[in-house]
């Protein structure tokens, strides 16, 4: 059975990241998991001290940090289990009914993908502990996640309110037909008004393939709002999400290469930087 895996770390965003799982959760039909990772903290540089302190003082405060690392180890572990086990019951007060939960030692991106064979989608908060009252700092794992990932990942803003609507931002490429191709396939985004934009840029034909792009969502049983854009294509997909109160964007992750991004940016990235909305981003 294919899993909503819902990454939490007892930030401030975990609530939202929850509310948005429930939802996904029964949309889908999935059972929900719940992943929560021990990241191995960096630990003083005792080394440091070697010239400063002799070898018998050097020796005891090696000890002493030693004690202190596993102490902190199982406080860790401790806090854990008891964020998976408010979060599990939280998750099936809110109505879902399949819910588990897995703790894992080491890096979050490393865990997910070892549970990529039972994962439908992947929902994680936008910005993480580290960044707690900083709600617009992207969390240090999202590129990586998003690069990696073969599953769509839900991004999740501070809060999260049942989405009537979404855009796509659809620029012509394969990048944009695979992730339109998973939306009418996935059933996730199923009755939720569809708005397909798409901003003028040096693709061939843009505007046949955008109504092209509509029939297809129409046939499936979508309601579209098809727009053709001028203009800067981050600034033009804000002011539009705006305008019309879109409730959740997607978006094809990363039409550039690292290199190219480098240089010219990423939409992408740009996107997910400033969107205060929950993106649905599809490889």
């Amino acid at each position: 059975m294919k899993n909503i895996v819902t990454c939490v770390d007892g930030s401030a965003i975990t609530q939202a990241v929850t509310s948005a799982a429930v939802w996904a959760s029964n949309k889908l039909n999935k059972p929900m998991l719940f992943l929560h990772t021990l990241e191995k903290q960096q630990q003083h540089g005792a080394d440091d001290l070697s010239g400063a302190i002799g070898l018998g003082a050097r020796s005891a405060l090696l000890e002493e940090m030693t004690k202190l690392d596993e102490q902190r180890g199982k406080v860790a572990l401790q806090l854990g289990k008891e964020l998976l086990e408010h979060v599990v019951e939280q998750a099936k007060a809110s109505g879902a009914e399949q819910v588990d939960s897995v703790q894992r030692h080491g890096n979050l991106v490393e865990a997910i993908a070892d549970l990529s064979d039972k994962t439908r989608l992947i929902v994680i908060g936008r910005s993480g502990q580290g960044h707690d009252g900083n709600f617009s700092a992207m969390g240090s794992n999202i590129e990586t996640l998003l690069r990696q990932a073969c599953q769509p990942v839900l991004l999740v803003p501070r809060i999260f309110r049942t989405p009537k609507s979404f855009m796509i931002a659809y620029d012509g490429r394969e990048t944009a037909d695979k992730a339109l191709q998973k939306v009418i396939d996935g059933g996730l985004l199923h009755g939720l008004h569809c708005h397909l934009v798409s901003v003028k840029n040096n693709e061939k034909n843009l505007d046949t393939k955008l109504q092209s792009a509509k029939q297809k969502l129409e046939e499936k049983g979508f309601t579209v709002t098809a727009s053709l854009l001028d203009g800067n294509i981050f600034n033009s997909l804000m002011a539009y999400q705006s305008e019309h109160s879109i409730d959740l964007v997607v978006m094809g992750a990363f039409g550039h290469s690292k290199l190219r991004q480098f240089f010219v940016g990423s939409n992408t990235t740009k996107m997910l930087e400033q969107s205060e909305i929950p993106m649905v981003v599809m490889r």
